[in-house]
């Protein structure tokens, strides 16, 4: 769910994020929420490749936070590399994104 978020574009991100998520990316854009976040996303999803390394999960109830270290790319674009964390709520059997930070790295 996590890798179709980078490479399905934003279409796939909408339906799988609730309607006033919280979003965190490097300055700018900085901190968006609800649909602040999909004229971001517009111009930000659709990496060719993704990989992700140092996965963990950490669920209590309801509630899962998955964070990676993550390396897109897509052509004409410098290799992206961030740490990130994604916060979900489980709302009646569907796992919905209401929270994602990512931090660049070098």
């Amino acid at each position: 769910m996590e890798e179709h978020f980078w490479t399905s574009g934003d279409d796939n991100a909408r339906t799988t994020t609730a309607s006033n998520a919280v979003m965190i990316f490097p300055y700018p854009p900085g901190i968006l929420q609800g649909d602040q976040i999909w004229t971001h996303l517009r111009e930000r999803t659709g990496w060719r490749s993704v990989v992700m390394a140092e996965r963990r999960v950490m669920r209590c109830h309801d509630i899962a936070i998955l964070t990676y270290r993550v390396s897109a790319e897509k052509p004409n674009v410098p290799i992206y590399k961030a740490l990130c964390a994604s916060t979900y709520l489980n709302d009646d059997d569907t796992w919905l994104r209401i929270s994602h930070q990512q931090t660049a790295v070098a």
